[in-house]
């Protein structure tokens, strides 16, 4: 007359009714899964006793407490109290609590009381705090890393060298025999 049904029937389960199922991922309009959105990876940091020669670039955040002798591109460029760099700096935020002889060009650029700048600034907004060392030039832009040099150039004050020619070759003559 009346049966159980299988919802509530205490008896053995399968094995794939044990395992949890995983939740899966939404789908794009192409029928494939999409991706999960990345954490943003934690800031780099060259500590004070490292000193990096040649040219540092990344999509990320670098904390420098050293020496770099070379261009820095980075999303967000802090140069420590203790910090030197000599090149170019083009990062969308700077934030300048030691010294940099160079140029700097950011959308956002902080020179904080302890700053020592030598070099040109080209910004979008900056402020420089009472007590920063700022000799140079200011010029502000809407896209002031737009024309930016890639970090794989030369450094800044390099002169470009000149390309040696091959030496000429001598005509290779065919030998009968």
């Amino acid at each position: 007359m009346f049966s159980k049904s299988r919802i509530n029937d205490p008896g053995p389960r399968k094995p794939e009714e044990e395992a949890p199922r995983a939740v899966e991922p939404m789908s794009t309009r192409s029928g494939e899964s999409a991706p999960a959105p990345k954490a943003k990876p934690p800031a780099s940091v060259l500590s004070s006793d490292l000193t990096v020669t040649g040219n540092l670039s990344t999509t990320g955040d670098i904390i420098v407490e050293g020496t770099v002798d070379g261009d820095i591109r980075a999303h967000l460029l802090t140069v420590g109290d203790g910090a030197t760099i000599r090149g170019e700096i083009v990062a969308d935020d700077v934030v300048i609590n030691g010294r940099i002889v160079g140029r700097v060009r950011g959308l956002k650029v902080r020179l904080s009381s302890s700053a020592r700048v030598e070099g040109d600034i080209i910004h979008k907004t900056i402020a420089i705090e009472s007590g920063a060392h700022f000799e140079g030039s200011v010029q502000r832009q809407d896209d002031p890393i737009g024309g930016a040099r890639p970090a794989a150039a030369q450094p800044t004050g390099a002169r470009p060298q000149p390309v040696p020619s091959p030496a000429p070759q001598p005509a290779k003559t065919a030998e009968k025999g």
